[in-house]
């Protein structure tokens, strides 16, 4: 239901797992769709080191998966005893772009120079079951792209000085008798073939030679957009870019969003509110969704996934930010909210974040009786948390837009929705959505 480390910019959703992989890549929702293959295998990273290599997840590394303080940035540490080289890794969804950037501070901890060797992997599922994804080699701006009709994603990197990745590979995945382009890494060198149509994965090499003791960085990124141009522009934008000032930008807008909650607490509490409150509007959409979980792992041991918007839980992960002054994402869920309500008043139990209706298990017949298929409570915490909004806010504008659109009707509703033998309000699903029947829960809300 977790992952160690999410990343969002309200559009672009990165999950990485316990070793510090990419698990989890959604786009152009946080939560719809998940473009990579996890429920088989993440990204992989992997170093080689005068001719000895290995995958940063095959057990001989020590690893340390953690968030900065203040920032959606994470502070990853990894050390390879076996290769006496040890990665620090910032990464980060850039503010201004749908880009997932890794900053990648490469350490030679031996007494001697050394030839050392990174190698990037990346395996995506653009089409379903990856049976008609292209990966590529564009050799005019020095980038691979996979892509599958409206998705782009684009693959680069450069070192800190500007020097480029110097080899590559693009192969097929996990069809056709093939594990995947990423075995091509395991001998330091990449094929450098340039393209493969399928299910398909592939890997960038950065070389250098590193002396004792000391370090190189290495900026790494993946650009996702509806198109080859609009990607290949923010990759330019990128090469001719300081990095490091990059990541220094979205560390401070995070540190800015922060600060716009009204909240003073002793420095030992601190760290765990600043930390919360990233956690929750990672999973908020900017188009108005709040994401229950981006974990896609309980999709391998089950039907479905938690990538919804429940009513109910967006309204309970909303109730802090509103009180500690945090008001755009709970304004965007109201208009969510509105606009996915039914016209008879009432929320259906899930959605997904594009505004569709979520999956369900719960039938429209009980005992040959008509039944809505529905958890009242959803409805009736959503103007609950109006109210709350307002008493906070005191932003009458955003009531007056709500009251008669979704405040009234829904109020109707619920006036009607009332059992005539109890006058209770009438039978519904439970919180868990296993029991049909009116719960104290529900009538309280």
């Amino acid at each position: 239901m977790g992952r160690p480390v999410v990343l969002s910019n309200g559009q672009l959703f990165v999950g990485l797992d316990e070793s510090g992989l990419v698990h989890d890549f959604y786009y152009p929702y946080v939560g719809l769709e998940n473009l990579t293959n996890a429920r088989s295998s993440q990204h992989k990273i992997g170093v080689w080191v005068d001719g000895q290599f290995s995958w940063t997840n095959d057990g001989s590394w020590h690893t340390s998966v953690n968030f900065e303080d203040d920032a959606l940035i994470s502070n990853i540490s990894l050390h390879s005893p076996g290769l006496s080289i040890s990665l620090h890794l910032q990464d980060y969804i850039d503010q201004e772009h749908d880009s997932l950037v890794r900053h990648i501070t490469i350490t030679n901890d031996s007494h001697e120079e050394r030839d050392v060797r990174l190698f990037m992997h990346q395996v995506f599922e653009i089409s379903r079951n990856g049976r008609a994804d292209t990966a590529l080699y564009v050799p005019d701006d020095h980038y691979v792209l996979d892509y599958k009709g409206r998705y782009s994603l684009l693959i680069a990197g450069k070192f800190a000085d500007g020097g480029d990745f110097d080899q590559y590979a693009v192969g097929n995945f996990r069809i056709e008798g093939k594990a995947g382009t990423y075995l091509d890494a395991e001998d330091g060198e990449l094929s450098d073939n340039p393209v493969e149509h399928g299910g398909v994965d592939s890997v960038i090499r950065f070389q250098r030679r590193i002396a004792a003791g000391e370090s190189t960085v290495i900026d790494y990124w993946i650009v996702a957009a509806s198109s080859q141009n609009d990607a290949q522009t923010v990759h330019n934008m990128y090469k001719g870019e300081d990095m490091q000032q990059r990541l220094d930008s979205v560390r401070t807008s995070w540190r800015n969003w922060l600060e716009e909650g009204d909240v003073t607490l002793p420095v030992d509490h601190k760290r765990s509110l600043q930390h919360s409150l990233l956690i929750v509007k990672a999973h908020c959409d900017d188009r108005g969704s709040v994401l229950a979980s981006g974990d896609s792992s309980i999709f391998n041991y089950g039907r479905d996934y938690y990538c919804y918007c429940w009513p109910r839980d967006a309204c309970y992960a909303l109730w802090p930010l509103i009180r500690l002054g945090h008001y755009t994402e709970a304004k965007r869920f109201f208009s969510f909210a509105r606009d996915t309500m039914h016209k008879d008043g009432y929320l259906m139990h899930k959605y997904q974040p594009d505004r569709a209706i979520g999956s369900t298990w719960h039938p429209l017949v009980h005992g040959r009786r008509k039944e809505l298929a529905i958890q009242e409570d959803e409805t009736a915490c959503v103007v609950f948390m109006i109210n709350e909004y307002y008493e906070a806010s005191q932003d009458r504008m955003l009531v007056d837009d709500m009251y008669h659109t979704f405040v009234v009707p829904a109020a109707n509703f619920m006036l009607r929705f009332i059992d005539d033998q109890t006058g209770l309000p009438h039978a519904s699903y439970d919180l868990w959505e296993e029991k049909f029947l009116t719960t104290t829960y529900t009538v309280t809300t």
